[in-house]
């Protein structure tokens, strides 16, 4: 990292100040992250997720779960029906 050189005062105090505003923004921007984490790790959030991922694979291989179980759930109620 360069040194800078200042020709005032002025400038070290602007360059003081912008350096304040980034620390608060960075403490800011660590707190909101730490709210976030402890949202996400919720018991209620875990299971929505879990769902979810489960929803989402499931959605992609409906059309083959359909096909299978369309043909095993007639052939189960063909059977109930006869008695067996």
């Amino acid at each position: 990292m360069r040194t800078k050189k200042y020709s005032s005062y002025a400038q070290i105090e602007l360059e003081l100040e912008i350096l304040k505003v980034e620390r608060a923004l960075n403490l800011k921007r660590i707190v909101l992250d730490v709210q976030k984490t402890k949202e996400s790790v919720m018991p209620i959030n875990l299971i929505k997720g879990f769902i979810g991922d489960y929803k989402s694979i499931l959605s992609h291989y409906s059309g083959t779960i359909v096909n299978i179980a369309i043909p095993i759930l007639i052939s189960w109620l063909t059977k109930r029906k006869r008695g067996n």
